[in-house]
């Protein structure tokens, strides 16, 4: 989430739909109030940048095209402003090892969790994210060093790396900020930044 100017809030660099947790956390990154981001998110919608639906009693908020292309435009614009495009890149090139590490970590675990294929032990499976951890620390320091925004990563990853040794479902639960759910989210965030095509 940037701010531009007030009332022109709604970059969502992480992910396209927003759960209650997701906005509250995304809210507080960007130094809102719960009651302001809703202010945001309702303008944002009235912009035709944004829609909240429902189901099966969950509600969430996520990006339309025009609101996609509108987020795009303001990272685009950041990412210039700040000169940080190749430092960026750079960034993005040594993330992309490590991403296969946590992806493959992660696909076993949730192989484990519904019983396909070779199973994985939990402390296996915490000790392949730790080297991932101590990757994150350096990337998000070369990353804030140009955009501040991206603040946060490392420790919302080693929160849940740590809460998962008794909580397993810190691992990959959709539920909660699970490592899995913060490396997606550092993920989009950096293919949205750099206006990558998957």
């Amino acid at each position: 989430m940037t701010r531009t100017t007030p009332g022109d809030l709604l970059v969502l660099q992480a992910t396209r739909t927003l759960g209650h947790a997701t906005a509250a956390r995304l809210a507080e990154r960007a130094g809102l109030s719960q009651a302001e981001t809703v202010e945001h998110l309702l303008d944002a919608q009235s912009r035709g940048w944004a829609n909240h639906s429902s189901f099966a009693g969950e509600g969430g908020w996520s990006l339309t095209e025009a609101g996609t292309r509108y987020g795009e435009r303001l990272l685009a614009a950041e990412l210039d402003a700040a000169g940080a495009r190749t430092a960026v890149e750079e960034v993005y090139r040594d993330f992309l090892p490590t991403n296969d590490l946590v992806a493959a970590a992660c696909t076993a675990w949730q192989l484990t969790e519904m019983a396909i294929g070779r199973p994985v032990t939990l402390t296996a499976t915490i000790d392949a994210l730790t080297q991932p951890a101590r990757t994150l620390a350096h990337l998000e320091t070369r990353l804030t060093a140009h955009l501040p925004r991206f603040a946060g990563y490392h420790h919302r990853f080693t929160a849940a790396l740590h809460r998962a040794s008794t909580e397993p479902k810190w691992i990959t639960g959709t539920d909660r900020d699970s490592c899995h759910r913060v490396w997606f989210e550092l993920h989009e965030d950096l293919i949205a930044t750099l206006q990558l095509t998957r």
